[in-house]
């Protein structure tokens, strides 16, 4: 590529660029904590208001179930024409046709208020509420992994204004290593090749700033929409959570804080505890039931004579039923219960070795975030001395560009790992966090 050209091409990437001031600078921007992304980001999920739905339904059945205690009460009214009757006195031979009425009327209040039923309906009410209970454990699960997936584009975004930052630096560091170059250009110490590359360097940092400003934007949007908020909102993240202090406790206290508290085990118990519900419910078909009940009518005409008069009875009793056929019947469906606990046993206690792997991976890999950082701040300061003296020797004509470029280009890759160490020790710590229980 001739001068010529090459002075062409970049004058059209810098117009370019300049073109596109920050996006930051274009619309309104709003400082983001954590609390916030989590308490807007929980609010207007999707997720959690289905699961809000099923938690209504649950409380609805619950009442439904305990409405089963409370006594069946029918009222009865049936109102008709009366055919003409026919009675034979001798055989079939021979009938009268007694005088009737043409109208019939029946009024009927019945009652039954059940009294035993073998615990179906104490076991149905139980239940109803374990599944109550079913639905509130799975919503704090939806609510741990949807604060998870918030805070892992939260860490994406305070990634991409790190390397915003650090960039930007460079970009300075870059204009004022070019002027020195055009310096001793203008003095004949070095060739025009080392101010082309070096313009070249300082316009892919422009273009890498760029594509981290898009990206921003992007981010922002979509954390945006997730918490119900105006999509052109440049967010900021909370610098202020980049340093933590949390003191690491024993891999043993994390395990017995995930045993007791993470939802997905409670959900795991509560399955089985419903699983051996279901037994008590199968056995209650085996058992009498009892009930009390009571009724009164009043019909005309009375239904013997049928005199055209009202009449009027009532009766109060006890009803026992016992379904013989249960005794053959039922054995199946309790055998198949029976093995669904057993199942439910089995699953709780694979996700209680699942939980010990989750929590070691999730252990060890906070502590590894945190070794990084300490080992990348080492890092940092190598690569920035090393870069001082690269400068100094270039500046003497004892170092070519090419290796002024490179250290360059080791202390800026240096500082980008250190800020994805130190985001990574953020979500390494939620993660931990959720494991146990606590997110």
């Amino acid at each position: 590529m001739s001068l010529k050209i090459y002075k062409g091409y970049r004058r059209c990437l810098l117009g370019l660029i300049l073109a596109y001031q920050p996006v930051a600078a274009q619309t309104d921007s709003l400082l983001l904590t954590v609390d916030r992304l989590f308490d807007r980001g929980v609010q207007h999920s999707l997720r959690l208001q289905a699961d809000d739905l099923k938690e209504s339904m649950a409380k609805e059945r619950l009442q439904t179930a305990k409405a089963a205690r409370l006594p069946d009460i029918q009222l009865g009214l049936k109102g008709g024409v009366l055919g003409q009757p026919i009675v034979w006195k001798r055989g079939i031979t021979d009938p009268a046709y007694p005088e009737a009425p043409d109208w019939s009327q029946n009024y009927a209040v019945d009652l039954v208020q059940p009294i035993y039923q073998g615990g179906k309906i104490r076991n149905t009410v139980h239940k109803a509420d374990m599944e109550k209970q079913l639905a509130a454990l799975q919503t704090l699960t939806d609510r741990a992994e949807i604060k998870l997936a918030l805070l892992s584009q939260y860490m994406d975004l305070f990634t991409l204004y790190k390397q915003r930052e650090v960039l930007v630096r460079n970009i300075e560091e870059s204009e004022l290593r070019l002027r020195d170059i055009r310096r001793l250009k203008r003095e004949g110490l070095i060739t025009n090749n080392d101010v082309l590359r070096s313009e070249m360097q300082l316009t892919n940092d422009r273009l890498s700033l760029q594509e981290t400003e898009n990206s921003i934007a992007l981010v922002s949007q979509q954390l945006n929409i997730l918490m119900g908020q105006e999509e052109d909102l440049i967010l900021k993240p909370d610098t202020s959570m980049l340093y933590p202090v949390v003191a690491l406790q024993s891999y043993d206290d994390y395990i017995t804080q995930a045993y007791t508290n993470d939802p997905e085990m409670k959900l795991g118990r509560a399955m089985t505890e419903l699983a051996q519900n279901e037994i008590r419910l199968a056995r209650a078909a085996s058992l009498p039931s009892v009930s009390l009940y009571a009724s009164n009518a009043l019909a005309r005409p009375v239904s013997r004579t049928l005199a055209d008069m009202y009449n009027n009875n009532w009766n109060v009793g006890i009803s026992v039923a016992y379904s013989l056929s249960s005794l053959y019947k039922n054995n199946h469906k309790v055998k198949e219960n029976r093995l669904t606990k057993s199942l439910r046993t089995n699953e709780e206690e694979q996700k209680m070795q699942r939980l010990r792997v989750e929590v070691r991976t999730a252990f060890l890999r906070h502590k590894e975030a945190l070794q990084r950082v300490e080992a990348l701040k080492l890092s940092i300061r190598q690569a920035q001395e090393n870069y001082r003296i690269m400068q100094n020797r270039y500046l003497n004509q004892l170092a070519i560009l090419t290796d002024l470029l490179d250290a360059n280009s080791v202390r800026l890759n240096a500082e980008l790992q250190l800020v994805t160490a130190r985001t990574r020790v953020i979500y390494t710590y939620y993660q931990l966090q959720k494991v146990c229980g606590y997110l």
